[in-house]
């Protein structure tokens, strides 16, 4: 999504709106107890200004399957399609979770191709030349592929597991198809929001972002809501990530008579409704 110019929207109708596919990846951590990277919106980006969200973005055209393909060595596109439940072409969210997380935060989720070893960023010199890199993308001045062969990396697919799905209900001039991923944060690396789009960021508990949307100081959409309270019925990473790993079967959200989203778990979910907002989740522990 880009900055508004300053024009105001024009009429539209909603049912003529084109979904778009898009993918994002929470990053977690232990610091000592478990918690999220999330960032804040610029308030005027045209969609979701002022939201607090996890790196993500819309799927490019250059984030083919086939053309990635052999920097995604440990997790083939016939894999991944299972895993989302796609005929073919899964391996492109995979690809477009981690070029946004590393266009919106500076981490970047890949191994050496040689080694195997998780990119190291803690040498200055080598933080300075990926910032290069980071901004040469942003400023559209080179493609992500291309740092991936002068680097010699691959992408780190394996350990990024995917979690849910959401589609942005009928009403918005803009309508999104996104897969919801979630990884460790590397521990070699540390992010910084892109300052143009994202105007913060902080490392938080998923109680305190809840606390804090509660008391109004932070802003989320519903599929970011309905995550972190997914989230906060973990203690740590490592539970976080064995859950994730499991590919439990998907579950559909429904809405109560609140207006909370809710699970099978929840209380309320066989009279709620299941025809207002389109989720699928499958994190919950194991």
């Amino acid at each position: 999504a880009g900055i508004h110019s300053g024009s105001t929207m024009t009429d539209f109708d909603p049912s003529q709106v084109t979904i778009r596919h898009a993918a994002t990846v929470m990053l977690i951590d232990d610091r000592p107890d478990l918690q999220v990277y999330i960032m804040e919106r610029h308030a005027d980006i045209v969609f979701g200004g002022g939201m607090w969200v996890f790196p993500g973005g819309r799927v490019d055209e250059l984030d083919e399957a086939e053309i990635f393909a052999q920097y995604c060595q440990q997790r083939s596109d016939v894999e991944a399609s299972a895993l989302l439940h796609m005929p073919a072409g899964a391996l492109t969210y995979y690809i477009a979770a981690i070029r946004e997380a590393f266009e919106e935060a500076g981490i970047l989720l890949a191994l050496h191709r040689d080694t195997g070893k998780l990119l190291d960023l803690s040498e200055p010199a080598i933080a300075r030349r990926f910032a290069a890199h980071r901004r040469d993308i942003n400023d559209s001045n080179r493609n992500f592929i291309e740092l991936l062969k002068e680097e010699n990396l691959v992408l780190d697919v394996a350990t990024m597991h995917y979690i849910a799905r959401w589609i942005t209900p009928e009403g918005p001039p803009r309508r999104y198809d996104t897969r919801f991923f979630i990884t460790r944060m590397p521990a070699s690396q540390t992010p910084i929001h892109d300052d143009h789009e994202l105007v913060h960021a902080q490392w938080l508990a998923p109680q305190q972002i809840l606390a804090n949307f509660a008391a109004g100081s932070m802003t989320l959409m519903s599929p970011t809501l309905r995550m972190l309270r997914c989230l906060e019925r973990f203690d740590s990473t490592a539970q976080v990530m064995a859950a994730a790993a499991a590919n439990l079967p998907d579950e559909r959200v429904r809405v109560s008579a609140s207006g909370e989203l809710v699970l099978p778990e929840d209380a309320g979910y066989a009279a709620a409704d299941e025809n207002i907002e389109s989720g699928w989740v499958r994190l919950r522990p194991v």
